[in-house]
This record gives C-alpha cells, sequence and structure tokens, in this order.
C-alpha cells in the first residue's frame, strides 16, 4: 500500500505540474482582459463583482471573492442554492456574477444563472467546457479545462480546483494593476498580520 500510495503521490504531482504549466501558456489573455473591462464597466455604474459555485468551486468562490475584495475589486460571495431563495436579492443590475463550475452543467448552479440573468447581471463563466450550458450563458468564458484531476479515482476535483485558482488570480492581477492600485491602498484594506505589515514598510 506504501508504494501504491508513493507512486500515486508523483502521479499527482507531475499532473498537477503539467495542467497548471499548460494553463499559465493558455491562458486566453484577451478573455481576461475582457473581463477585467467589464468589471471596471460594472463598478463605474455603481456595481460590484459577485462570485459563486457549488461544492469545491464554492470553496473556490468564497476565497476568489476574498482576495478581489482585498486588492481593489469590490466583490462578494453569492451563494448558488440560496439564491433562487430569496439571496438573489443582493444583486442589483449594474452588478457582474462570477460562476465557476468544472463541467459547467452543475443543475444548481444554472438555476443561479437563470435568475442572476433574470436581474440583467452579466456573467463571467470561469469552466472547463467551453461548450457548456454555463458558458452560453456568458458574456465572458474564462477557460479552466484539465485533461486528468490526478487523484485515484480520477473522480474528486483537484487539478481542476487548481486551474480555476490560476485562472481567478489572474483575472485579480489584471484587475488590480489596471486601477493603479498601490501599497497604500493595500495596506487599508489590510493593515494587520504579517501582510499589514509588510505593506506597511
Amino acid at each position: 500500500m506504501e508504494q501504491e500510495a508513493g507512486e500515486a503521490l508523483e502521479r499527482f504531482l507531475r499532473i498537477a505540474a503539467r495542467e497548471v504549466e499548460r494553463v499559465c501558456a493558455d491562458a486566453d489573455r484577451g478573455a481576461i482582459a475582457k473581463a477585467s473591462r467589464l468589471i471596471r464597466e460594472a463598478e463605474a455604474r455603481g456595481g460590484r463583482v459577485h462570485v459563486t459555485g457549488v461544492g469545491k468551486p464554492e470553496h473556490i468562490a468564497r476565497y476568489a471573492a476574498a482576495l478581489l475584495a482585498s486588492t481593489g475589486t469590490p466583490a462578494t460571495f453569492l451563494h448558488a442554492t440560496e439564491s433562487v431563495h430569496g439571496s438573489v436579492g443582493q444583486l442589483r443590475p449594474a452588478d457582474v456574477v462570477i460562476a465557476i463550475s468544472n463541467s459547467g452543467e452543475t443543475r444548481e448552479l444554472l438555476a443561479c444563472v437563470e435568475v442572476v440573468r433574470s436581474f440583467g447581471a452579466p456573467l463571467v463563466a470561469v469552466t472547463g467546457h467551453s461548450d457548456s450550458a454555463l458558458a452560453r450563458a456568458a458574456e465572458v468564458v474564462l477557460e479552466a479545462r484539465v485533461s486528468e484531476e490526478g487523484g485515484p479515482l480520477e473522480l474528486a476535483p483537484r487539478a481542476s480546483t487548481l486551474v480555476e485558482l490560476v485562472v481567478l488570480a489572474a483575472l485579480s492581477v489584471e484587475l488590480q494593476a489596471s486601477r493603479g492600485f498601490s501599497r497604500e491602498d493595500y495596506n487599508r484594506r489590510h493593515p494587520k498580520g504579517a501582510l499589514g505589515k509588510r505593506s506597511a514598510g
């Protein structure tokens, strides 16, 4: 069993490195810039960003919303399943929604997307399948495709979550750089902890 575990670990690390390297090389820079413009135009109209996902992408969405907010882009998490039970009321027509789904076919997320669209909010899709229902509903598609997850059984999302994080981090970099977000701006949002000390220096 130890040998099998060691082999599984090495296989995952190889696949993870390959998939992250591929998404960095193949990332659609134009789509990232388009998503950034969409968000900045929404901000100019008084809008903000909502990030949503179901299952493991829910955790990615929470992180992405926090990352965006701390680097100059007002953002909040939108609970996909709660959205169809009233939580979509946090949206305004000027807002933008980022929806994350590897398959792009997650039923609960598509229900959320339907009600989001009824509010007139534009959609950015982060998905591994550019031909999915989620992608078809979006103004901008940020592809986060993997050929393998890398783990035993090839079922649990592993490489796909890494790639989603890379794509969303890339979008956050584009947004932060496009607004001239300074060290002082960062410190104002993050005054405490080790990062607060570093940003104040």
